[in-house]
């Protein structure tokens, strides 16, 4: 069975930001790494905007020291994305947060 895995990343800013469209496809985010780049402490909320529904929260104000990281998504763990949702993110600070995504895009046999 042949995986096809994705890495991305950018910057958080304090405005609504997208990390990740989900593909015609569901994916699976198998890690999510925030870092707070600046000498202050930030706060960061990450969800899934859904479309039609609620959004979903997979963080609300979590707080990063500065020069702190925080994994969201790690070791066994897997949040997966239908398709038309699209994870978001907004910091307290104006670019102050890189992140990195790492996703299953496609599952084949």
């Amino acid at each position: 069975m042949a995986q096809d895995f994705e890495g991305n990343g950018g910057q958080i800013t304090n405005s609504e930001t997208t990390l990740r469209a989900a593909a015609d496809s569901d994916d699976a985010i198998i890690g999510l790494r925030l870092a707070n780049i600046l000498t202050t402490n930030i706060t960061v909320s990450v969800w899934i905007d859904e479309g039609n529904s609620a959004d979903r929260y997979l963080i609300k104000d979590v707080s990063i020291p500065a020069g702190s990281s925080v994994e969201l998504i790690q070791g066994a763990s897997k949040v997966v994305i239908m398709s038309g949702d699209v994870v978001k993110a907004q910091s307290s600070a104006a670019n102050s947060c890189d992140f990195w995504l790492s996703v299953v895009d496609t599952i084949s046999s």
